[in-house]
């Protein structure tokens, strides 16, 4: 939520809410009070203050100070009188501006709680204004003999811990709620099921913890760290500041219906103090660790759409090739006056073609999007010969004779097109491979074994001394998915401009 106070977004009915709001939260945490003053354990309101002035800036000075005086007036009775009340208020109202002041200055952009760093600075600076406003606060009242001698540095502790627990339990809900996108992002992380599972763990273990809160010596306190890290691990920040104001709110609600007043409830806020803290940690770690996640995600995707783009130039370089070749064939039958079965060929051969780029782009579209491969009875022989022939032509107009060895009956269960992309680009390397070479006898030589397929040019290197292709495939069944999943991923797909057109798969 930007931080601004433009008059045009600025409804001045906000200002008498936050009034009523304030005096409704004092009210409600006016426990075990110290001397009848303005010092309880348990200080929400200047959370909502804080926040207040963060949205409003100097603007919210004015209401703050009312709702003191009011407090003062409404909730306690004035116990002070007019002129220390009205004295002890304008102090605090410039101490807590003064906070709010730097709290908006350091997190201007509005991002208090987005990592752990920010979490520690702000958490540093709300105890120190704190402490700094409480004990000029307790000055005022003790000069004005309403603190007795000697209890001045147990009243400044009581009403600082009362503070700084206040702040820091409640201002991340209310800093959450007091914006439409954190009120939105709020419910869509809180509004399950599982929310209403760690509420009612949290009430089974306030009612174990604190049954008979007058009682408790907080020995079975650390049992509220369940809900706390289940909603912090969980929910995150957002849920984890839900989970520690209603955990609050539960026992202060115990504390004042049970009129608890001979317990330490001061240590009691301590104790929570450092609950808030370590679910807060927690939940911020989880919400970097979501968004790192996210991101990394994202860097997988588009590393994945660059290497499904690179495979896409690279396999259907060879069915835009042959296009372009049945094209010009067409062309010169034309030209000729061809008509009959052989144009009609060149035609069903563009036909053929324009379909196998159709399923290069489908099945690698699928591949990369599951890894899934479309496994079927493939025929080696039929596999050999039908890519054999669309070579022949190419390579006999750069001088390479193109062999094709005794087929033994053999069908293997594979994905045919993937197969076909093999030979496709084991033949391309050969033919490149073998264009930029002297022009004197050249051979590429393929055979099919059933230990494994075999396009080699051993022989032509020996009388050449040029190896045109080089690969050597081992289809064993029982590891055909594996290594054609490990090839497709890696090698594959790349074009291997070596010079001697050596190609690897």
């Amino acid at each position: 939520m930007p931080l601004t106070s433009n008059p045009s977004r600025l409804s001045y009915l906000e200002f008498p809410a936050f009034i009523a709001l304030y005096l409704l939260f004092d009210w409600a945490t006016y426990i075990d009070p110290l001397y009848g003053l303005n010092i309880t354990p348990w200080n929400p309101d200047p959370a909502l203050g804080l926040v207040f002035w963060l949205r409003h800036g100097w603007r919210a000075a004015l209401p703050w100070l009312l709702a003191l005086v009011g407090g003062e007036l409404l909730v306690r009775g004035m116990p002070a009188g007019w002129t220390v009340s009205l004295l002890s208020s304008m102090w605090l109202a410039a101490g807590y501006g003064v906070l709010g002041a730097a709290l908006r200055r350091r997190f201007g952009d509005g991002g208090v709680f987005d990592s752990r760093d920010r979490l520690f600075q702000w958490l540093l600076i709300v105890v120190v204004g704190t402490l700094v406003n409480d004990v000029g606060y307790i000055t005022v009242l003790s000069a004005a003999g309403l603190i007795p001698a000697g209890q001045w540095g147990e009243a400044v502790l009581r009403f600082g811990i009362g503070d700084v627990v206040g702040v820091l339990v409640s201002m991340p809900l209310i800093w959450m709620l007091s914006s439409p996108s954190g009120r939105r992002q709020l419910k869509a992380t809180v509004w399950r099921a599982e929310t209403l599972a760690y509420l009612a763990l949290a009430i089974c273990v306030l009612t174990m913890v604190f049954g008979t809160i007058a009682t408790s010596e907080f020995k079975h306190f650390y049992f509220l760290f369940l809900p706390v890290i289940w909603a912090a691990f969980r929910q995150g920040l957002f849920g984890t500041a839900l989970m520690v104001f209603v955990l609050q709110a539960g026992i202060g609600a115990l504390v004042k219906w049970n009129h608890a007043v001979n317990i330490a409830v001061h240590e009691l806020q301590m104790l929570d103090a450092v609950l808030a803290l370590v679910g807060f940690s927690i939940g911020i770690a989880v919400d970097e660790l979501r968004k790192v996640a996210s991101e990394l995600k994202q860097t997988l995707r588009l590393a994945a759409a660059g290497e499904m783009a690179a495979a896409l130039a690279h396999e259907l370089n060879q069915p835009l090739t042959a296009l372009g070749a049945y094209g010009k064939a067409c062309e010169f039958l034309l030209e000729r006056g061809e008509s009959g079965e052989v144009l009609k060929g060149a035609i069903q051969r563009m036909i053929a073609e324009a379909g196998r780029a159709a399923d290069v782009v489908r099945r690698l579209r699928d591949f990369f999007r599951t890894g899934a491969m479309k496994l079927e009875a493939v025929d080696a022989g039929q596999l050999v010969s039908g890519i054999s022939q669309q070579f022949f032509s190419q390579l006999r107009e750069h001088g390479v004779e193109l062999k094709v060895g005794e087929i033994p009956p053999l069908a293997i269960l594979a994905d045919r097109l993937q197969l076909e992309l093999v030979l496709r680009n084991l033949l391309a390397n050969a033919l490149g491979g073998g264009a930029g070479a002297p022009r004197r006898p050249r051979a590429a030589a393929s055979r099919c074994r059933r230990s494994g397929w075999t396009a080699s040019a051993a022989r032509a290197r020996r009388r050449c001394g040029a190896a045109v292709c080089s690969c050597r495939w081992r289809i064993a069944a029982t590891a055909c998915r594996r290594r054609w999943r490990r090839a497709c991923s890696s090698r594959l797909f790349r074009p291997r401009p070596a010079a001697w057109g050596w190609g690897w798969c």
